[in-house]
């Protein structure tokens, strides 16, 4: 059985027991959080699609832990003009695991 989530305006396909890691959540770790926006279910064959998401449908999760991802370099630059910019960026993550979806 597996589920397409929306979480913080982004699509996870997820199954239970499974680990997946997600934009930074504002819950500690330990938490229980629940995804109620629920665009596909698949349950051994049997799909159900949402318009836009499947009425009744739950996704309940557990924070396991707060991570940074891997650093991206932003470097600008214009020829000639002796203009240069070196920025660097670290997403923050939260890894959740995926407890049980509700039918």
């Amino acid at each position: 059985m597996y589920a397409i989530v929306e979480i913080g305006a982004q699509q996870y396909k997820v199954e239970e027991g499974k680990k997946i890691f997600v934009h930074k959540l504002s819950k500690e770790e330990g938490a229980k959080v629940e995804f109620d926006k629920v665009l596909l279910l698949d349950n051994e064959g049997k799909v159900q699609v949402g318009t836009p998401v499947v009425a009744g449908a739950k996704v309940q999760a557990t924070v396991v832990t707060e991570v940074k991802g891997d650093k991206v370099i932003v470097f600008k630059k214009k020829r000639r003009k002796g203009y240069k910019k070196k920025n660097g960026h670290r997403q923050q993550y939260t890894q959740i695991e995926i407890n049980k979806i509700v039918a």
